[in-house]
């Protein structure tokens, strides 16, 4: 392949690529401004209300990010069939995708309902327990409609229809800031409901978002010559257990790396409340600009998966690639950032005038530097992550997240911040470099992967 024809080949990938990814990344950033919003408004209840609002949100968010990845395969599978010509299989596809929602959802449902007796043998304030069941049992009826849009989200993403998803959910953001002012305070005419209001509030935006998703895709001239809700009432065993085969690795894997999250917390409290404060601005800010390359992923699953249906090697190798480059480019750039203005972003969250926020600032200065390093690996290793779900390989990645994270960061980031003493900079020394394992292993383990296509 001589130098020019490959230079197209890239620049038509990467057309192709941010075709699909801007839209996924757009969305994926209309729903961190979801929760954003909601902790942002649950404040505005007061202190209690808000440490309340966070015991219910952070389990629900949790189960929900775990569910959704298992949902994922749905979109890898539709891309395959697309690009292979196999309509009737997206439809089947479909079908069987909103069957494993309902089947997902139940018993998660049932988790939450009952969630307040494990918040209590956790040690939590009876108190806040109890205005965390307020919440919990309002938003728990949205869940397999949040759930339901994932489904539709990714086949019409495998279909090339992302920006409907776009639209479809920033519109969702904005119906649920409205409606947990109008539910929170009792606006017109409706009964103040406090917490339990914006739990409401979601769940009606999760409904509204699933039903409009469906009606775009009944009313869209071109999704509605697809017929992909023709099978909806039959239940194919084949499918459905496919869809499980392939799913659960990605849940687990999702799991995996949001305990490691959850665990480097737990240690940031062990070194104090001001190493905790400076980790939690350090990483809501690195979880916001990561919203970005979690549409990439996404995108990147589709154009490997569409090149997979087509038998092309070659093009499903450069997709992956494309998507890795184009995820590494926009990380480096977030970097940039981090390095040059991190007093500017601390002072989005706390008074850096305040000499009482002196420790927090300087520790979360030092952790933003790291962070920096932190967000390159982590882009690299999601999208790299999402180019194998387009081959349909998803348990080895899943054995290489839980060794890179746990074995390699963890461990590290334990034996720095803890037996070193090096506190919050330790530990996430460890986040680095069990993402950049993840990251280089997940990029060897694609391109050995993509080399023999199985369809």
């Amino acid at each position: 392949m001589n130098r020019s024809l490959l230079k197209s080949d890239i620049l038509s990938e990467a057309k192709a690529s941010l075709h699909l990814a801007i839209p996924l990344a757009a969305a994926q950033l209309a729903q961190a401004a979801t929760n954003f919003f909601d902790t942002l408004m649950m404040g505005w209840l007061g202190t209690q209300n808000l440490a309340a609002g966070a015991l219910g949100a952070v389990p629900f968010s949790t189960l929900l990010l775990i569910i959704t990845g298992i949902i994922s395969v749905v979109g890898a599978l539709a891309a395959v069939a697309f690009g292979s010509g196999e309509i009737d299989r997206v439809s089947h596809l479909t079908s069987q995708g909103l069957w494993l929602s309902i089947a997902l959802s139940i018993p998660v449902m049932v988790l939450i309902w009952y969630f307040s007796p494990l918040l209590l043998q956790m040690g939590q304030e009876p108190s806040n327990v109890i205005l965390a069941e307020t919440y919990l049992r309002t938003i728990v009826w949205g869940f397999p409609a949040a759930v339901g849009f994932a489904v539709l989200k990714n086949i019409v993403s495998a279909l090339n229809r992302p920006h409907s998803v776009m639209v479809i959910t920033v519109s969702g953001v904005l119906l649920n800031v409205v409606g947990n002012y109008v539910l929170m305070f009792g606006k017109f005419g409706f009964p103040a409901l406090g917490l339990a209001g914006i739990g409401w509030a979601s769940t009606i935006s999760f409904w509204v978002t699933f039903v409009a998703a469906a009606s775009f895709i009944l009313i869209n001239q071109k999704l509605r010559s697809y017929k992909l809700f023709r099978h909806l009432l039959h239940f194919d065993i084949k499918v459905f257990g496919e869809l499980v085969r392939l799913g659960w690795p990605i849940g687990v894997l999702f799991a995996i790396e949001t305990g490691l999250f959850a665990v480097t917390a737990l240690l940031m409290g062990y070194l104090g409340t001001d190493t905790l404060a400076a980790h939690q601005i350090a990483l809501q800010t690195a979880a916001i600009t990561f919203m970005v390359p979690v549409g990439i992923s996404y995108a990147t699953t589709m154009r490997v998966g569409q090149m997979v249906g087509r038998n092309d090697a070659d093009g499903a190798r450069l997709s992956g690639y494309v998507g890795i480059a184009i995820g590494a480019g926009f990380m480096c750039c977030t970097a940039l950032l981090f390095w040059n203005i991190p007093n500017k972003i601390v002072a989005m969250y706390i008074d850096t005038n305040n000499p009482a926020n002196l420790t927090v600032m300087k520790t979360a200065i030092s952790l933003l530097g790291i962070a920096a390093m932190f967000q390159i690996f982590d882009g690299i290793q999601v999208i790299a992550a999402g180019a194998l779900r387009g081959l349909k390989d998803t348990k080895v990645p899943m054995l290489i997240g839980f060794f890179s994270y746990w074995c390699v960061g963890l461990f590290s980031g334990y034996i720095m911040g803890i037996q070193l003493h090096w506190g919050g900079v330790g530990l996430w020394l460890g986040l680095v470099l069990g993402l950049a394992f993840a990251s280089v292993i997940l990029t060897w383990r694609f391109t050995v992967a993509s080399m023999p296509i199985k369809t």
